[in-house]
């Protein structure tokens, strides 16, 4: 099989998967989907901002205890940071299944919502996006009813302890103007502008009174990002760190070493990860994956599916355990809320989740991008460079 990640191909990839992960899931979505773990009602602090698309309502929920420095020399937890590009609810009823996962083994995550996805079509003019026509986007509109859907999980994933970053909007990739690889730091400026305002005007946008607002200030909540296709981060760090963002999980083709900062910002790469049955190592997000199996087919013949599922859960259970039981780096996992080839992607991050939240690991963290900041920057600067050190595989022993 061809390896996609020399051909460079890997940073593209993710672009297409989003512009995939909508259109090919138009279901209709339960009246449910959105309620898993979740109380009706305002909340006792409840304050709406703005229109009352969102809230503040105090400090959020299930967030882990004010980190601890580690001494020189003591082992790090294992963290784990699995995140979610888009985000959307599209009547697949994949964001609350893993909404429960997480809430089953008491893990937290990221969810990159493209601000686009509250957005009524209807009201697509509303959007101006760089170097591209009023209300174009490379990604379709959700319905009326899939907004609705999102909007719940939103919150009830707010409430649950999980992050709200952005995925941005339009999803621009490809070689043209248009493209947010040549876009200037002003106008990702004005792209994350208005991804903010679908955000926290999706009340007057849509019309919406009978749902509940997000229960968060998005002003405060929103730290960091991923872009579309892994492309134009370095215009976008200046425009982020004038914003006071923390972090960027733009990079493409990290390796499974302790991150750095660039420009100010913790960067949090997708990283290569051992894949089974080849030489050569694939990208840790579920379209990479498949871009390797099936040559970016989303609909391959299902006589492949079960090995190409097996094959998945393996590479990111493989990446797990190089990092804890070598240099203890953080692991990330990116993923669409997709239906690819049968679904099996989506079964094999269930498995491997399962696989490295086993109670009997007691030092793993499976955290969101904000709190493993948290932690980050909670600690001794040379432990932290001590660590970064370590390269690929190369085991911690406590000596600096």
């Amino acid at each position: 099989m061809r390896d996609v990640s020399r051909r460079g191909m890997l940073g593209l990839g993710v672009g297409a998967a989003a512009a995939l992960s909508v259109a090919g899931c138009s279901s209709p979505g339960s009246s449910e989907s959105g309620k898993v773990g979740t109380k009706p009602g305002k909340t006792a602090k409840s304050k709406p901002i703005g229109d009352g698309s969102t809230a503040y309502t105090g400090k959020q929920p299930k967030q882990p205890p004010k980190p601890e420095r580690l001494a020189p020399g003591q082992k790090p937890p294992q963290f784990v940071v699995f995140s979610w590009d888009g985000a959307g609810e599209v009547g697949n009823g994949l964001f609350p299944r893993f909404r429960k996962l997480a809430r089953d083994h008491n893990a937290s995550m990221t969810f990159f919502l493209s601000g686009l996805y509250l957005l009524p079509e209807s009201k697509k003019r509303l959007y101006r996006p760089p170097n591209n026509g009023v209300g174009a986007s490379d990604i379709p509109y959700l319905t009326d009813d899939h907004i609705r859907e999102t909007l719940k999980n939103l919150r009830a994933a707010w409430l649950e302890g999980h992050e709200i970053g952005t995925h941005f909007n339009g999803h621009f990739c490809g070689t043209g103007s248009g493209s947010v690889a040549h876009w200037t730091p002003a106008q990702w400026d004005s792209e994350i502008e208005q991804a903010m305002d679908f955000v926290t005007k999706w009340r007057t946008n849509t019309g919406f009174t009978d749902l509940e607002p997000l229960p968060f200030d998005y002003s405060k909540e929103l730290v960091g990002a991923r872009t579309p296709c892994l492309l134009g981060q370095g215009n976008l760090l200046p425009t982020a760190r004038k914003r006071g963002w923390r972090y960027d999980a733009s990079s493409p083709g990290g390796l499974q070493v302790w991150p750095t900062k660039k420009q100010g910002l913790w960067d949090f790469p997708l990283q290569q990860m051992p894949f089974p049955g080849h030489s050569f190592e694939v990208l840790s997000m579920d379209y990479n994956i498949m871009a390797n199996q099936s040559q970016a087919s989303t609909k391959a013949p299902p006589a492949n599916y079960p090995g190409w599922r097996k094959q998945a859960a393996d590479a990111y259970i493989a990446g797990f355990q190089r990092a804890y039981d070598t240099n203890r780096a953080p692991f990330f996992i990116g993923n669409h809320f997709e239906q690819w080839n049968g679904g099996i992607y989506m079964d094999a991050v269930e498995e491997a989740f399962k696989h490295i939240a086993d109670e009997k690991r007691k030092d793993v963290r499976m955290v969101s991008f904000r709190q493993l900041c948290d932690w980050l920057d909670a600690q001794d600067p040379q432990v932290l460079a001590n660590l970064r050190g370590l390269g690929v595989g190369q085991k911690f022993t406590g000596r600096g």
